[in-house]
């Protein structure tokens, strides 16, 4: 009984957990879009003005 319970409650926060860690495995997020004459620069980590 008590394995069962111990069972049921890993399989409980397993999913939770690892929804947590995919949110936060430091996945680069780039942006939706851009205003036109700009791109996005993941080192700034902000829309740019395109140059040249």
């Amino acid at each position: 009984m008590y394995r069962t319970l111990v069972i049921a409650a890993l399989l409980t926060v397993a999913p939770i957990t690892s929804y947590a860690m995919g949110c936060s495995s430091g996945h680069s997020q780039q942006a939706m879009s851009c205003a036109d004459g700009t791109v996005w620069d993941e080192t700034a980590r902000a829309c740019v003005k395109v140059t040249g």
